[in-house]
């Protein structure tokens, strides 16, 4: 099996094949899962200081925050020959954005 790494932002690597999820930290289940992998000593913060802005769920069970969007990781875990295209917003999501 090739191993494949990932760019999670600041020099930051991951192997890409252990990745099972790549999500926001906004809701509270996220937060959840954060705070107890830190409980659990399986949290590590690749986020030098800065905001927590994807939060990467591995096949171990750590748990990985990084400071670059969830979409900039999927980008490049599916490489520059694939094409990733996010789902469309939801309204309600949108119009709490404009506010």
């Amino acid at each position: 099996m090739e191993m494949r790494l990932v760019n999670i932002g600041f020099g930051n690597i991951v192997s890409a094949n252990r990745i099972v999820a790549i999500v926001s930290p906004e809701s509270a289940p996220i937060k959840r899962i954060i705070q107890e992998a830190r409980d659990r000593a399986m949290l590590v913060d690749a986020t030098y200081g800065r905001r927590t802005r994807a939060v990467i769920i591995t096949d171990s069970g750590h748990v990985i925050l990084s400071a670059v969007q969830p979409e900039t990781v999927a980008h490049r875990l599916v490489g520059k020959d694939h094409k990733f295209e996010p789902e469309p917003e939801d309204k309600e999501e949108k119009l709490e954005l404009d506010q």
